[in-house]
């Protein structure tokens, strides 16, 4: 099998890529490890998602104390946007500067605010993000306000805003990729966050990127193909195929350019995989760095108790709160983002508490409104993914910069109960969930510390580019769908413009990238 332009995983980065080079002449092959999510009544069972783990992989790896776990991973067309929470932040303008921070320095990108501003823009439009400009402190320039209005709140949380208010705060409505609205798909299931959505209403990498990319023409999707080891030419400047593992047998599929797209954890165990003679360290690893500065922001879930009110609210993710981002007047440090949890449910609270009656946990779940409280991982070339001789994933994360999430989250169980709330309780999210992974394959402009240029090709190779969040040299504090989806959308118009500027529209031109900060 051969493709002018082969995309190894279908989530927010390599969907955007497909997208952009859709319609080109160009034969895009995107490969999938995973399969189109079933719509099923399962998708809105929370017993279905969270006791019994329907959807999650059944692969396991291994922690930094080498032991065995099932890691929060979902393997299916769209990757993990099946499952998140709508959120589409766009990083601060501080964010893509040194910033120093109580544990350490969050380091600079090779890339500024501005150049992905009309990027952002894009991607906005694509995913149909919602939301309202001009009331988030921390909010950096945009070229123009949200095409659609917020997500209006739900009684429960509109009492909430109000009473943040009154307390000095500036909550804003959360952007979110939603198909909300009198036309819209979206009936309000009560089960968004961490669930698949049964009706398409969610504005994920395969409704908003995937699926029109494969419309345009020229963009084929391969499903059940995990990608096991990239091959190079003799000099191994070149990546000529990918070894694939599928139902029906191994495949090798050859290719002219290489955008690697699989979640910062596999795409770097991937480069690592594919070590040879030339490149004994894993593929683009000169500099050292594959693998390393593992970031996945420290989060807590904190639950508001009322027993005296039920809250029967539907989507909840429609407030967020900025104000302690960069500390301020609040803090001298960086503190992080609030934002809404998705209504929380008994079996997602009996993973974390066993022990407790499944009755208690039904009514705390009934009677508490969700927050999910956010802070910055520092990178760490202490935490990485490494490959055991066997060829499992091992993955080691230190920790860093908990000291001022600690005080997030003690900040905001004061505001909850200054705005009411008698009892509230948190708890921190643990090693088994990567859902904001970054930073394992991390973009710079010295190619000594740095796999990637600042298009994200890498620097030992002409042919092969890495995007996903492995490429965020800094990990921030919201969520990196959005920055993601708007690097990858300016990484396929450099593509592109390569692919239609040297009249391969044909689609035998292989690109041969270079570094073009």
């Amino acid at each position: 099998m051969h493709a002018d332009v082969v995309v190894i995983g279908s989530g927010v980065g390599g969907s955007a890529i497909a997208l952009q080079l859709a319609g080109t002449g160009a034969r895009v092959l995107v490969i999938e490890r995973g399969d189109n999510l079933p719509r099923e009544l399962q998708n809105w069972d929370a017993e279905a998602v969270f006791g019994q783990l329907r959807y999650r992989t059944r692969d396991t790896w291994l922690n930094g104390e080498g032991k065995r776990y099932r890691p929060g991973q979902y393997y299916f067309v769209g990757g993990h946007t099946k499952f998140f929470g709508t959120a589409m932040f766009r990083l601060r303008e501080k964010d893509f500067e040194e910033l120093a921070h109580e544990e350490g320095v969050s380091p600079a990108w090779p890339i500024t605010y501005q150049d992905l501003e009309k990027y952002y823009d894009l991607a906005e439009k694509l995913f149909g993000v919602r939301g309202a400009a001009g009331q988030d402190p921390t909010e950096p320039p945009r070229s123009g306000n949200y095409r659609h209005g917020p997500v209006p709140d739900e009684p429960v949380i509109a009492r909430l805003r109000e009473r943040l208010r009154e307390q000095g705060l500036h909550p804003f409505f959360m952007p979110a990729s939603v198909d909300f609205g009198d036309d819209g798909k979206c009936v309000r299931c009560g089960t968004c966050d961490a669930f698949p959505c049964r009706v398409d209403a969610k504005g994920d990498a395969e409704i908003c990127l995937l699926c029109p990319a494969l419309n345009k023409g020229g963009v084929s999707l391969l499903t059940g193909a995990r990608a096991t080891r990239l091959v190079t030419d003799p000099t191994g400047r070149k990546i000529c195929s990918v070894e694939v593992e599928t139902r029906d047998g191994p495949l090798t599929v050859t290719g002219d350019t290489f955008v690697v797209a699989a979640g910062a954890i596999n795409s770097a165990a991937l480069l690592l995989a594919s070590a040879n003679d030339k490149f004994p360290n894993g593929l683009a690893n000169t500099s050292g760095a594959v693998g390393r500065y593992y970031m996945n922001h420290n989060c807590t879930a904190i639950l508001a108790i009322d027993p005296r009110t039920v809250n029967d609210t539907r989507f909840p993710k429609t407030l967020s709160v900025n104000d302690f981002y960069f500390g301020g007047a609040h803090d001298r440090w960086p503190l992080g983002n609030l934002q809404m949890l998705g209504k929380i449910r008994e079996p997602m609270l009996r993973g974390a508490l066993p022990y407790v009656p499944r009755t208690v946990l039904e009514y705390i779940s009934r009677h508490s409104v969700d927050l999910y409280a956010m802070s910055e991982d520092l990178p760490s070339a202490d935490s990485r993914v490494e490959l055991t001789s066997s060829g499992d994933i091992q993955l080691t994360w230190r920790r860093t910069n908990l000291k001022p999430h600690e005080r997030l989250v003690r900040k905001t169980k004061r505001l909850l109960k200054d705005a009411g709330y008698p009892l509230v309780v948190s708890r921190r999210f643990g090693d088994d969930t990567p859902s904001h992974q970054c930073g394992t394959v991390r973009f710079g402009h010295d190619d000594g510390s740095a796999p990637l240029d600042p298009f994200c090709k890498a620097y030992d190779h002409q042919n092969l580019y890495v995007v996903d969040a492995s490429f965020f040299p800094s990990s921030a504090a919201v969520n990196p769908a959005l920055t993601v989806g708007a690097q990858a959308l300016r990484v396929g118009e450099h593509l592109r413009s390569r692919l239609t500027g040297n009249g391969a529209a044909s689609g035998t031109h292989a690109f041969e990238g270079g570094s073009h900060a």
